[in-house]
């Protein structure tokens, strides 16, 4: 598997499709939530959410 640097939204993003690609879909949505969160164009995080649907299991503080 390859190492990802998380420096930008689309880190996240490419990380969150390696997961789905793996059978890990939970760990793909909270990716894609992250990458979604980075992403300053709305458009573009709602295209990364659609990407991995599911609900959040974000814990919140």
């Amino acid at each position: 598997m390859p190492r990802f640097t998380f420096d930008r939204p689309t880190d996240f993003e490419d990380a969150a499709r390696e997961m789905a690609g793996s059978g890990r879909p939970t760990l793909a949505r909270l990716l894609a939530e992250e990458a979604a969160d980075r992403t300053p164009d709305p458009d573009a995080a709602a295209r990364i959410l659609a990407e991995f649907p599911g609900r959040s299991l974000r814990q919140e503080d």
